[in-house]
């Protein structure tokens, strides 16, 4: 077969660079990923969300809502959503909200949000502000809940505010507003 070069394509060459590119990721030294952003935490088998902070669209589109509990006060940023275009709606509203398996703060909304492109469920990640649509309820994720049907998660809370809502034990009275 003669000389052998860096182009030839066997299938033993193609495999070897295979493995060494596995080998190497594992080592840290694969290739950085050009403009990575964090994905949010989506359940499986769903399309990822669609990304609003853009070089062309920073920030701008963003919906906004602030959430009263006691004293405090949190923001939160909502997805360009059927279901968060519903909520915003609804403002402002006063929600009695309960704590709900030692991760969640729970409480019925006046009517039900639009579930129009929103997947089966979710596996909303501590700090998310989501729906969950069998009992009309606005959720406050505050520890970590894993995948359920008939949740969907509507945006995110602010800084810290997940601790924050923690902290409060019991039953809960929330006013939610735009922001």
């Amino acid at each position: 077969m003669g000389n052998v070069t860096s182009s030839a394509r066997t299938p033993g060459a193609v495999a070897g660079l295979g493995l060494a590119a596995v080998l190497a990721a594992g080592c840290g030294t694969a290739p950085k990923a050009v403009d990575a952003q964090p994905t949010p935490h989506r359940a499986q088998g769903t399309a990822p969300a669609t990304t609003r902070h853009t070089q062309s669209n920073p920030v701008k589109d963003e919906m906004k809502i602030v959430i009263r509990l006691g004293d405090k006060r949190f923001g939160a940023v909502l997805d360009d959503s059927a279901a968060s275009r519903d909520l915003l709606r609804q403002l402002p509203v006063t929600v009695d909200m309960v704590d709900h398996g030692g991760v969640e703060k729970t409480g019925p909304l006046p009517s039900p949000l639009s579930l129009d492109g929103q997947p089966e469920g979710a596996d909303p990640d501590v700090g998310d502000v989501g729906y969950y649509a069998p009992g009309n309820d606005l959720v406050l994720y505050y520890g970590d809940q894993s995948y359920f049907a008939g949740i969907v998660v509507l945006g995110r809370l602010d800084d810290d505010a997940a601790r924050q809502i923690r902290e409060h034990d019991g039953p809960v009275t929330v006013t939610v507003e735009a922001g």
